[in-house]
Protein backbone atom coordinates (compact mmCIF):
# COMPACT_ATOMS: atom_id res chain seq x y z
CA UNK A 1 0.00 0.00 0.00
CA UNK A 2 2.52 2.54 0.75
CA UNK A 3 6.50 1.99 -0.88
CA UNK A 4 9.66 3.70 -0.37
CA UNK A 5 11.75 3.46 -3.74
CA UNK A 6 15.47 5.22 -2.50
CA UNK A 7 13.93 7.95 -1.22
CA UNK A 8 16.31 11.08 0.38
CA UNK A 9 15.57 14.52 1.55
CA UNK A 10 18.38 16.74 1.33
CA UNK A 11 18.14 20.58 2.27
CA UNK A 12 19.67 23.28 1.10
CA UNK A 13 22.22 24.10 4.17
CA UNK A 14 23.35 20.25 3.55
CA UNK A 15 21.25 18.60 6.23
CA UNK A 16 20.45 14.92 4.95
CA UNK A 17 16.79 14.48 6.90
CA UNK A 18 16.45 10.72 5.05
CA UNK A 19 19.38 8.73 3.21
CA UNK A 20 18.25 6.67 0.52
CA UNK A 21 15.13 5.34 2.61
CA UNK A 22 13.62 2.05 1.21
CA UNK A 23 10.47 -0.16 2.35
CA UNK A 24 6.48 -1.65 2.02
CA UNK A 25 4.15 -1.31 4.78
CA UNK A 26 1.38 -3.55 3.31
CA UNK A 27 -2.25 -2.88 2.94
CA UNK A 28 -4.07 -3.15 6.63
CA UNK A 29 -0.64 -3.36 8.69
CA UNK A 30 0.75 -1.12 11.10
CA UNK A 31 4.18 -0.25 11.04
CA UNK A 32 5.78 2.11 14.02
CA UNK A 33 8.54 4.47 12.81
CA UNK A 34 10.78 5.00 16.27
CA UNK A 35 14.13 6.73 17.10
CA UNK A 36 15.37 10.03 18.30
CA UNK A 37 14.67 13.18 17.78
CA UNK A 38 15.92 14.18 14.40
CA UNK A 39 16.34 11.08 13.32
CA UNK A 40 13.96 11.36 10.05
CA UNK A 41 11.25 9.44 10.65
CA UNK A 42 8.09 12.32 10.80
CA UNK A 43 10.34 13.61 7.91
CA UNK A 44 9.91 10.01 6.10
CA UNK A 45 5.82 10.00 7.06
CA UNK A 46 5.38 13.84 5.54
CA UNK A 47 6.64 12.51 2.64
CA UNK A 48 3.47 9.84 2.12
CA UNK A 49 1.19 13.46 1.96
CA UNK A 50 3.70 15.95 0.67
CA UNK A 51 3.78 17.88 3.50
CA UNK A 52 7.78 17.42 2.69
CA UNK A 53 8.75 16.72 -0.71
CA UNK A 54 11.95 14.26 -1.63
CA UNK A 55 14.90 15.60 -2.97
CA UNK A 56 15.17 12.05 -4.81
CA UNK A 57 13.20 8.89 -4.99
CA UNK A 58 9.87 7.88 -5.12
CA UNK A 59 7.09 7.78 -2.39
CA UNK A 60 4.03 5.27 -4.03
CA UNK A 61 0.46 5.03 -2.49
CA UNK A 62 -1.16 2.00 -3.89
CA UNK A 63 0.98 1.94 -6.57
CA UNK A 64 0.50 5.25 -7.86
CA UNK A 65 3.63 7.77 -7.16
CA UNK A 66 2.35 10.60 -5.08
CA UNK A 67 4.66 13.26 -6.63
CA UNK A 68 2.22 13.16 -9.83
CA UNK A 69 -1.16 13.57 -7.64
CA UNK A 70 -2.98 16.84 -6.55
CA UNK A 71 -1.45 17.53 -2.61
CA UNK A 72 -4.62 18.80 -1.61
CA UNK A 73 -6.50 15.92 -2.92
CA UNK A 74 -4.03 13.44 -1.79
CA UNK A 75 -4.40 14.64 1.50
CA UNK A 76 -8.31 14.18 1.56
CA UNK A 77 -8.00 10.73 1.02
CA UNK A 78 -4.93 10.25 3.76
CA UNK A 79 -6.01 10.48 7.63
CA UNK A 80 -3.72 13.01 9.75
CA UNK A 81 -3.24 12.59 13.74
CA UNK A 82 -0.96 14.79 15.06
CA UNK A 83 0.02 15.34 18.98
CA UNK A 84 -1.44 18.33 19.45
CA UNK A 85 -4.89 16.88 17.42
CA UNK A 86 -5.11 20.39 15.75
CA UNK A 87 -9.43 20.75 16.48
CA UNK A 88 -10.96 23.85 15.42
CA UNK A 89 -11.35 25.42 18.44
CA UNK A 90 -14.70 27.42 17.14
CA UNK A 91 -16.26 24.87 15.44
CA UNK A 92 -18.38 21.32 17.68
CA UNK A 93 -16.66 18.33 18.26
CA UNK A 94 -19.07 16.71 15.54
CA UNK A 95 -18.80 19.42 12.68
CA UNK A 96 -14.61 19.02 13.37
CA UNK A 97 -15.18 15.36 12.86
CA UNK A 98 -17.14 16.19 9.82
CA UNK A 99 -14.39 18.23 8.44
CA UNK A 100 -13.06 15.80 5.64
CA UNK A 101 -16.39 14.68 4.44
CA UNK A 102 -17.89 18.21 4.03
CA UNK A 103 -14.61 19.14 1.93
CA UNK A 104 -15.34 15.98 -0.04
CA UNK A 105 -19.01 17.57 -1.12
CA UNK A 106 -20.84 15.43 1.15
CA UNK A 107 -24.23 16.76 1.86
CA UNK A 108 -24.65 18.05 5.63
CA UNK A 109 -26.84 15.47 6.94
CA UNK A 110 -24.54 12.65 5.53
CA UNK A 111 -21.12 14.25 6.54
CA UNK A 112 -22.82 14.62 10.35
CA UNK A 113 -24.14 11.29 10.11
CA UNK A 114 -20.88 9.93 9.55
CA UNK A 115 -19.21 12.14 12.14
CA UNK A 116 -21.42 10.70 14.65
CA UNK A 117 -20.78 7.34 13.79
CA UNK A 118 -16.93 7.44 14.13
CA UNK A 119 -17.52 9.77 18.07
CA UNK A 120 -19.50 6.36 18.65
CA UNK A 121 -16.55 3.85 17.23
CA UNK A 122 -14.30 6.24 19.14
CA UNK A 123 -15.77 5.45 22.39
CA UNK A 124 -17.63 9.06 22.62
CA UNK A 125 -21.22 9.61 23.15
CA UNK A 126 -22.19 11.88 19.83
CA UNK A 127 -25.32 13.40 21.68
CA UNK A 128 -23.37 14.00 24.58
CA UNK A 129 -20.03 15.04 23.29
CA UNK A 130 -20.93 16.20 19.74
CA UNK A 131 -22.52 19.40 20.64
CA UNK A 132 -19.35 20.47 23.10
CA UNK A 133 -16.08 22.27 21.87
CA UNK A 134 -12.45 21.19 21.81
CA UNK A 135 -12.09 23.29 25.35
CA UNK A 136 -14.82 21.42 26.97
CA UNK A 137 -12.71 17.69 26.40
CA UNK A 138 -9.94 15.97 28.59
CA UNK A 139 -6.91 15.79 26.75
CA UNK A 140 -7.72 12.14 25.95
CA UNK A 141 -11.28 12.77 24.50
CA UNK A 142 -9.99 15.33 21.92
CA UNK A 143 -7.29 12.67 21.05
CA UNK A 144 -10.08 10.64 20.09
CA UNK A 145 -12.06 12.85 18.45
CA UNK A 146 -8.28 13.51 16.28
CA UNK A 147 -8.58 9.67 15.35
CA UNK A 148 -12.24 9.77 14.29
CA UNK A 149 -11.84 13.25 12.18
CA UNK A 150 -8.53 11.09 10.22
CA UNK A 151 -11.19 8.19 9.94
CA UNK A 152 -14.43 10.24 8.44
CA UNK A 153 -14.08 9.85 4.56
CA UNK A 154 -12.94 6.11 5.22
CA UNK A 155 -9.27 6.80 3.99
CA UNK A 156 -7.02 3.14 3.12
CA UNK A 157 -4.15 5.39 4.99
CA UNK A 158 -3.68 6.57 8.29
CA UNK A 159 -0.55 8.48 8.96
CA UNK A 160 -0.08 8.79 12.85
CA UNK A 161 2.84 11.47 14.28
CA UNK A 162 3.63 10.89 18.63
CA UNK A 163 -0.42 10.41 18.28
CA UNK A 164 -0.66 9.73 22.01
CA UNK A 165 1.97 12.15 23.45
CA UNK A 166 0.01 15.05 24.94
CA UNK A 167 -1.74 12.75 27.21
CA UNK A 168 -0.49 11.15 30.81
CA UNK A 169 0.40 7.61 31.08
CA UNK A 170 -2.56 5.83 31.87
CA UNK A 171 -4.46 7.88 29.63
CA UNK A 172 -1.74 7.29 27.15
CA UNK A 173 -2.19 3.36 27.48
CA UNK A 174 -5.77 3.16 27.46
CA UNK A 175 -5.55 5.23 24.35
CA UNK A 176 -3.39 2.65 22.68
CA UNK A 177 -5.54 -0.35 24.11
CA UNK A 178 -8.58 1.18 22.45
CA UNK A 179 -6.94 1.91 19.11
CA UNK A 180 -5.45 -1.57 18.49
CA UNK A 181 -8.87 -2.49 19.36
CA UNK A 182 -10.34 -0.09 16.53
CA UNK A 183 -7.62 -0.94 14.33
CA UNK A 184 -8.18 -4.98 14.33
CA UNK A 185 -11.78 -3.73 12.81
CA UNK A 186 -10.96 -1.13 10.66
CA UNK A 187 -8.23 -2.22 8.89
CA UNK A 188 -5.93 0.58 8.12
CA UNK A 189 -2.61 1.13 6.40
CA UNK A 190 -0.97 2.71 9.11
CA UNK A 191 2.51 4.88 9.42
CA UNK A 192 2.99 5.98 13.42
CA UNK A 193 5.76 7.90 14.72
CA UNK A 194 7.20 7.26 18.20
CA UNK A 195 10.01 8.06 20.24
CA UNK A 196 8.91 5.56 22.63
CA UNK A 197 10.36 2.04 22.10
CA UNK A 198 7.43 0.59 24.13
CA UNK A 199 4.98 2.33 22.22
CA UNK A 200 6.63 0.57 18.93
CA UNK A 201 6.90 -2.00 20.53
CA UNK A 202 3.41 -2.47 21.30
CA UNK A 203 1.64 -0.63 18.85
CA UNK A 204 3.40 -2.43 15.49
CA UNK A 205 2.87 -5.42 13.31
CA UNK A 206 6.22 -4.14 12.16
CA UNK A 207 8.83 -1.66 13.75
CA UNK A 208 11.55 0.68 11.82
CA UNK A 209 14.24 1.47 14.05
CA UNK A 210 15.89 4.85 12.31
CA UNK A 211 19.57 5.47 13.15
CA UNK A 212 20.03 9.10 11.52
CA UNK A 213 17.99 9.18 8.28
CA UNK A 214 18.06 5.55 7.85
CA UNK A 215 16.65 2.62 9.15
CA UNK A 216 18.72 0.33 11.08
CA UNK A 217 16.53 -2.44 11.32
CA UNK A 218 13.05 -3.37 10.03
CA UNK A 219 10.83 -6.33 11.39
CA UNK A 220 8.60 -7.89 13.52
CA UNK A 221 8.75 -6.28 17.46
CA UNK A 222 9.27 -10.07 18.86
CA UNK A 223 12.52 -10.40 16.31
CA UNK A 224 14.08 -6.82 17.05
CA UNK A 225 14.03 -7.80 20.50
CA UNK A 226 15.01 -10.89 20.38
CA UNK A 227 17.60 -10.13 17.70
CA UNK A 228 18.78 -7.09 17.25
CA UNK A 229 20.32 -6.36 13.64
CA UNK A 230 23.50 -3.58 14.80
CA UNK A 231 24.80 -2.56 18.29
CA UNK A 232 22.88 0.79 17.80
CA UNK A 233 19.51 -1.18 17.54
CA UNK A 234 20.35 -3.28 20.92
CA UNK A 235 21.40 -0.08 22.79
CA UNK A 236 18.46 2.24 21.68
CA UNK A 237 15.63 -1.00 22.53
CA UNK A 238 17.80 -1.11 25.79
CA UNK A 239 19.46 -4.12 28.19
CA UNK A 240 15.54 -5.15 29.27
CA UNK A 241 14.69 -5.75 25.88
CA UNK A 242 13.91 -9.63 27.15
CA UNK A 243 11.51 -7.88 29.59
CA UNK A 244 10.02 -5.97 26.64
CA UNK A 245 9.01 -9.16 25.01
CA UNK A 246 6.56 -10.25 27.61
CA UNK A 247 4.49 -7.35 26.18
CA UNK A 248 4.96 -8.86 22.29
CA UNK A 249 4.71 -12.60 23.18
CA UNK A 250 1.44 -14.44 23.43
CA UNK A 251 0.74 -17.14 25.93
CA UNK A 252 0.15 -20.24 23.89
CA UNK A 253 -0.92 -24.04 24.90
CA UNK A 254 3.06 -24.82 24.62
CA UNK A 255 3.70 -22.73 27.58
CA UNK A 256 1.25 -24.56 29.85
CA UNK A 257 1.10 -27.16 32.26
CA UNK A 258 -1.63 -29.43 33.13
CA UNK A 259 -4.60 -28.35 35.16
CA UNK A 260 -4.34 -29.40 38.67
CA UNK A 261 -5.58 -33.28 39.47
CA UNK A 262 -6.89 -32.52 42.86
CA UNK A 263 -10.20 -31.20 42.80
CA UNK A 264 -9.82 -29.53 45.99
CA UNK A 265 -7.46 -27.35 44.62
CA UNK A 266 -9.88 -26.33 41.63
CA UNK A 267 -13.12 -24.63 43.33
CA UNK A 268 -13.32 -21.81 45.54
CA UNK A 269 -14.47 -23.79 48.13
CA UNK A 270 -13.29 -27.01 50.28
CA UNK A 271 -14.67 -29.07 52.98
CA UNK A 272 -13.25 -27.79 56.01
CA UNK A 273 -12.73 -30.59 59.04
CA UNK A 274 -15.99 -29.89 60.44
CA UNK A 275 -17.61 -30.33 57.37
CA UNK A 276 -18.33 -26.83 56.84
CA UNK A 277 -16.98 -24.99 53.73
CA UNK A 278 -13.52 -23.38 53.93
CA UNK A 279 -12.77 -20.71 51.25
CA UNK A 280 -10.07 -21.43 49.00
CA UNK A 281 -8.40 -18.65 46.64
CA UNK A 282 -9.22 -19.21 43.10
CA UNK A 283 -6.08 -18.95 40.88
CA UNK A 284 -6.60 -15.77 38.71
CA UNK A 285 -6.95 -16.57 35.11
CA UNK A 286 -5.88 -14.93 31.49
CA UNK A 287 -7.40 -15.78 27.72
CA UNK A 288 -5.09 -18.20 25.90
CA UNK A 289 -3.32 -15.64 23.41
CA UNK A 290 -3.03 -12.71 25.99
CA UNK A 291 0.41 -11.39 26.33
CA UNK A 292 2.46 -12.86 28.81
CA UNK A 293 3.49 -9.23 29.98
CA UNK A 294 -0.24 -9.22 31.52
CA UNK A 295 0.10 -13.07 32.65
CA UNK A 296 3.23 -12.26 35.07
CA UNK A 297 1.75 -9.14 36.30
CA UNK A 298 -1.27 -11.31 37.44
CA UNK A 299 1.51 -14.15 39.20
CA UNK A 300 3.20 -11.47 40.71
CA UNK A 301 0.03 -10.21 42.08
CA UNK A 302 -0.96 -14.03 43.51
CA UNK A 303 0.35 -16.53 45.60
CA UNK A 304 -0.34 -19.58 43.90
CA UNK A 305 2.25 -19.20 41.83
CA UNK A 306 -0.16 -20.58 38.93
CA UNK A 307 -2.63 -18.92 36.25
CA UNK A 308 -5.20 -20.62 34.87
CA UNK A 309 -5.37 -20.22 31.02
CA UNK A 310 -8.86 -20.12 29.49
CA UNK A 311 -10.22 -20.72 25.61
CA UNK A 312 -12.12 -18.17 24.24
CA UNK A 313 -15.68 -20.11 26.11
CA UNK A 314 -14.10 -19.07 29.47
CA UNK A 315 -13.07 -23.43 29.74
CA UNK A 316 -9.65 -23.89 31.55
CA UNK A 317 -7.02 -25.66 29.32
CA UNK A 318 -4.17 -25.51 31.95
CA UNK A 319 -1.87 -23.72 33.97
CA UNK A 320 0.57 -21.31 33.31
CA UNK A 321 3.71 -21.07 35.95
CA UNK A 322 6.72 -18.71 36.29
CA UNK A 323 8.61 -21.61 34.30
CA UNK A 324 6.25 -21.33 31.77
CA UNK A 325 6.60 -17.93 31.38
CA UNK A 326 10.57 -18.20 30.66
CA UNK A 327 10.05 -21.52 28.41
CA UNK A 328 7.37 -19.14 26.06
CA UNK A 329 10.40 -16.51 26.23
CA UNK A 330 12.93 -18.93 25.03
CA UNK A 331 10.72 -20.34 22.35
CA UNK A 332 10.99 -17.74 20.27
CA UNK A 333 14.23 -16.06 20.93
CA UNK A 334 15.10 -19.65 19.00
Amino acid sequence: MIRFEQVSKRYPDGTTAVDDLSFEVAEGELVTLVGPSGCGKTTTMMMVNRLVEPTSGRVLVDGRDVAGVDPVALRRKIGYVIQQVGLFPHRTVLDNTATVPALLGWKKAAARARAAELLELVGLDPAVHGPRYPAQLSGGQRQRVGVARALAADPPVLLMDEPFGAVDPVVRERLQKEFLALQATVRKTVLLVTHDIEEAVRMGDRMAVYGQGRIEQFDAPATVLASPATPYVADFVGGDRALKRLAVTPVTAHDLDPLPDSPAETPATRARTDGAPASVPVPPSVALGSPLKDALALLLQDDSGRLTVTDGDGRPLGTLTPAGVHRALRRTTA
